[in-house]
């Protein structure tokens, strides 16, 4: 649903159209001020036909033209009075001038303009035979008036002058040097008129032809000579589609009259020129619907662009008004934009007509349409202030013909001149003269001979004559005399009751208007408490609206702040529930670690009093009579390797990962870790290394250098010896950039006496506590100061791997 001042059906009249809508417009042109008419709407919805009408039915401009020539008929001016110059402003010339223009213009073999008189053209006879007879009421009789029509089209975007006497030739294609036409080549328009702008910043075209016109007919005639040129063209959606806007333009220049009432006056500052602007607007289309190709596309795509340019002002405006912003109007970016600027900015009135096709196909193009126009209803632009009057006497046409009309009635009376020019020539001359010429003339007076007795009859004759005459004169100005007494009186008599009259339409007129400006002032009143009442209002809403945008800011700052922390707990929840899970399972992980650690620290403990027990129940069931002897190599060899107290492997831990060693290229290196806390053996069999660092404590400078490791591990052995084991390996680098070292095989060198005597190496040391073993690994782990991590996968039972970690 869309809303608009007025709503004309299918069914309505020319008439009816044009006293709603173009009637005010007119009686603003005849009162000097600006108009602009639009004709808008989708292509074949009927803007063309409003505007020019059909035969026997005149639409808006017909009518306009007619309307503003039956007001000013009787007040035109003569050709030529009025000049317009080339600066969009206009002059007056005086008579002499006036008639010289009309001269030279009647001597050129040009034809003329068609007047009155002339035949009308019947193909447009039926257009401007309105019957109406419509005309402005109040219409100021001491100015004079003169029209000027032009007629342009906007063509691409570029404005052509309609009216030019030269030969109107389309668009031409570029020639080559061999003159033949270049192919599939831009096409050279032809040269345009320019758009300025005058001192009074208002916009117009240079170069522009303007007709003087003095009738309904001619002015029609100059329309619809350039209508003719006006580039129109078969479309799929129109037989005769326009593809240019078309601008005609009425301008009125009016002067006020003399303080006599005859001439122009001669100032240039009481001069005023409105203009009346009706615009046919080239339709909106869909090129997919009119199936439109080549320059047909390329006018349609320039149309839309300048349609789519005016939508754009209309919107910046509204915006700029209903918002107070100040952005910039785009008029620049169209031409007929930027003709029509000054109107935008509120220097004369706008009406807009919207055309609406019912075609079903025209559906969605007429939503746009009539979205479009709605919304330019709500953009309001300031009236220009009207211009001050001049300071001459009202009525002063008519008193001065009234005055040579009753001029011209005495002298008729008195048997004198009744002519115009002799009017004027007996008003010129004096009083006396015009006495002394009713006199008969005197004879000649020279008395030359004393006996001359003819020439003093005649003298006595001739001033008898005149005596007679001068007493004819004296009763006739007598009978005047009374007679112009008696009209003084009859006049002062009229002037008195006309008076009296006055004075009491004066009398209720003053009444009226103290009962009106008493209504006034108590209706200002009632204004002024409604403007404070208002005010009062809108600082409420104001102040409400404030706290309501504060609220709503605050609540949005809550609500954003209750979803970040909704966000965060639900994160931390997250989190927690990850770190929940990994610290329960590397819980699980650690238990289960040391309760297999446990498990197999008791199963070495318990293994480890076993082998104690049976040595025991040895010794205890061994005859005494019989002499130890010694095992074979053979059985030594079966005989299980006694079991580091350190832990064994866990059963599940998973393989050991190759690493890849160093090269053997440069020669292999070791590092000989001996522990400060080790003892000397004395057995001939030492171990010797080649090229081997010896330190007291693994470093990582030291396995940095090194392809081998060797550490020599002392320990007591379940006979009371000492063990000695050299545990080897390879050294690789980490990833973290640190060494480790990945223990390979173990040497044991042992000493045992062949007598069966158990001969020390060592001083003798008591019986290790049952916590020996656990003592013992945890001395081997502060003397290797490195972490010591046991690996599966080794095949000489327990592997090790230390971890060299950087200090």
């Amino acid at each position: 649903q869309y809303s608009f001042k007025e709503v004309f059906g299918t069914l309505v009249a020319q008439k009816e159209l044009f006293d709603a809508v173009a009637k005010p417009l007119v009686e603003d042109l005849i009162r000097g001020k600006n108009g602009l008419l639009f004709t808008y709407g989708v292509t074949g919805s009927g803007k063309t036909h409003t505007m020019t009408g059909s035969p026997g039915d005149g639409g808006l401009l017909p009518r306009c033209l007619d309307m503003i020539f039956n007001s000013i008929g009787p007040f035109q001016a003569k050709r030529f009075v009025f000049k317009l110059d080339d600066k969009n402003g206009v002059e007056v010339q005086c008579e002499v001038d006036a008639l010289l223009e009309r001269q030279k213009r009647d001597a050129m073999p040009v034809p003329k303009t068609p007047s009155g008189k002339r035949q009308i053209d019947p193909e447009f006879a039926d257009m401007i035979n309105v019957q109406d007879h419509c005309k402005v009421e109040e219409v100021d009789e001491d100015n004079v008036y003169s029209v000027f029509v032009s007629y342009i089209e906007i063509y691409n975007n570029y404005i052509y002058d309609l009216l030019e006497e030269t030969p109107f030739e389309p668009i031409k294609p570029k020639w080559n040097s061999c003159n033949t036409p270049v192919r599939n080549a831009d096409l050279i328009p032809p040269q345009s008129k320019l758009l300025r702008e005058d001192q009074n910043h208002n916009m117009y075209v240079t170069g522009c032809t303007e007709v003087e016109v003095k009738s309904t007919e001619e002015a029609f005639e100059v329309f619809w000579r350039g209508q003719k040129k006006r580039r129109i063209a078969n479309t799929q959606l129109n037989r005769e589609s326009s593809r240019s806007h078309s601008v005609f333009i009425v301008k009125l220049a009016q002067a006020p009259l003399d303080a006599d009432g005859d001439n122009v006056l001669q100032e240039k500052e009481q001069i005023i020129l409105s203009q009346l602007s009706l615009v046919d607007l080239a339709g909106s289309e869909r090129t997919n619907r009119t199936k439109a190709e080549g320059s047909r596309l390329r006018e349609a795509g320039n149309i839309n662009q300048s349609l789519m340019t005016l939508r754009t002002c209309i919107e910046v405006l509204r915006e700029n008004q209903m918002y107070g912003t100040n952005k910039m109007v785009p008029y620049r970016d169209s031409k007929l934009t930027h003709l029509f600027k000054n109107y935008f900015d509120g220097e004369g009135k706008v009406r807009m007509i919207v055309c609406v096709n019912p075609k079903a196909e025209d559906y969605e193009e007429s939503l746009q349409v009539m979205r479009f126009a709605e919304m330019t209803q709500e953009v309001e632009v300031a009236r220009p202030v009207d211009r001050a009057l001049c300071g001459l006497t009202p009525g002063r046409r008519y008193r001065n013909q009234a005055f040579r009309e009753e001029l011209a009635r005495k002298l008729e009376l008195r048997g004198g001149p009744i002519d115009g020019g002799e009017c004027w020539k007996t008003e010129e001359q004096s009083a006396s003269e015009t006495f002394m010429q009713n006199f008969p003339p005197l004879p000649p007076c020279e008395l030359l001979d004393i006996n001359d007795e003819q020439m003093l009859p005649k003298l006595i004759e001739v001033l008898e004559q005149r005596r007679k005459m001068r007493q004819t004169l004296s009763e006739e100005f007598s009978k005047n005399v009374l007679a112009f007494k008696k009209i003084l009186q009859d006049f002062d008599s009229n002037v008195a009751s006309k008076e009296k009259y006055f004075q009491g339409k004066l009398s209720e007129r003053d009444k009226t208007i103290t009962g009106q400006k008493t209504e006034m002032e108590r209706l200002e009143k009632k204004i002024k408490t409604l403007e404070y009442k208002i005010e009062i209002l809108e600082k409420t809403t104001t102040i409400y609206e404030e706290d309501k945008r504060s609220l709503q800011q605050e609540l949005e700052n809550k609500n954003q702040k209750l979803q970040r922390q909704a966000s965060d707990k639900r994160r931390l929840e997250a989190r927690l529930q990850g770190m929940v899970t990994e610290t329960t399972m590397k819980w699980e992980k650690e238990c289960e670690r040391r309760v297999a650690a446990k498990q197999l620290e008791m199963q070495n403990k318990l293994w480890v009093k076993d082998e104690k027990l049976k040595q025991l129940k040895a010794i205890v069931t061994e005859p005494k009579t019989e002499k130890p002897e010694r095992p074979s190599r053979e059985r030594d060899r079966e005989k299980p390797v006694p079991r580091s107290v350190s832990p064994s492997p866990v059963p599940n831990a998973p393989p050991v990962r190759l690493r890849h060693r160093r090269s053997r290229s440069a020669g292999e290196r070791w590092v000989d870790h001996k522990p400060p806390s080790n003892l000397p053996t004395d057995t001939v069999l030492q171990p010797h290394v080649p090229h081997a660092i010896t330190v007291a404590a693994a470093s990582e400078k030291a396995l940095a250098k090194c392809d081998k490791y060797m550490l020599t591990h002392q320990e007591l052995a379940s006979d009371g010896e000492i063990e000695t084991k050299l545990i080897k390996g390879d050294v690789f680098k980490t990833r973290g950039g640190g060494q480790a070292v990945q223990f390979t095989e173990i040497e044991t060198l042992k000493q045992e006496s062949p007598t069966g005597r158990k001969r020390r190496s060592s001083p003798s040391n008591p019986d290790p506590p049952e916590d020996a073993a656990d003592s013992e690994w945890t001395d081997v782990e502060t003397r290797c100061s490195v972490a010591v991590e046991m690996r599966a996968g080794s095949v000489l039972g327990p592997g090790y791997q230390h971890h060299a970690q950087p200090k």
